[in-house]
């Protein structure tokens, strides 16, 4: 079946949020701790929020990371629907 086919179908939408949901939030996580893992484990949250979220860095933390989100998600969801 193609691409544009399993696209059309509900069954494709439901497992692609299955896979892509939480592998934004296990990939966001992963980037927070691999960027600030000092401070998060320090309990310094403020240097956290300074240093990803703070004066517009929200957007840029999370952008790239819906972005490979929907497309992993993309991917996986045709790669194992039959």
């Amino acid at each position: 079946m193609s691409f544009i086919k399993k696209m059309q179908q509900k069954e494709f939408w439901s497992n692609f949020a299955k896979i892509a949901i939480p592998f934004f939030v296990f990939l966001s996580i992963a980037m927070l701790l691999m960027n600030s893992w000092r401070d998060v484990f320090a309990g310094d949250f403020a240097k956290v929020n300074e240093a990803n979220f703070a004066n517009g860095e929200w957007i840029r933390f999370f952008g790239i990371k819906v972005v490979i989100s929907f497309f992993y998600g993309l991917w996986m969801t045709n790669r194992n629907m039959k």
